[in-house]
């Protein structure tokens, strides 16, 4: 499936939990990721497919749990990251936004900025 939108930016307030979560990010991923994310943001509200990789707030002394969908960009391994409260539609982002997370500062890498489009091809889960 390919997904396609448009950067978009963020709150900033992904970079510190990342941080903090590094090793169990990498555990779970196989990737020491970028603190921060792509935010990209899709004409059509998108659901996470039920077969993903979690994180239970429990893992890491959270608050919330979360989920990381396996995807591509510029043909480069990445995970879409989706809290539970934005995939119940309660958090501070809509289903129409997607966030990107991979082992690079993807605007930096690109030379990405807000309305740039991009294409994310998501994998069927893990």
């Amino acid at each position: 499936m390919i997904l396609s939108g448009k950067v978009k930016s963020g709150t900033n307030n992904l970079s510190f939990w990342m941080e903090r979560m590094a090793d169990l990010y990498f555990a779970k991923t196989g990737l020491h990721l970028y603190p921060g994310s792509l935010n990209v943001e899709l004409k059509e509200p998108y659901i996470l497919p039920a077969n993903v990789i979690r994180i239970e707030k429990e893992e890491y002394g959270g608050i919330v749990s979360l989920s990381l969908c396996p995807c591509e960009i510029f043909g480069r391994k990445a995970f879409i990251l989706r809290t539970d409260r934005n995939a119940s539609g309660k958090g501070e982002h809509p289903l129409t936004l997607i966030e990107i997370v991979t082992d690079i500062r993807l605007r930096d890498a690109y030379q990405l900025v807000d309305g740039d489009v991009v294409d994310v091809y998501v994998m069927d889960g893990v």
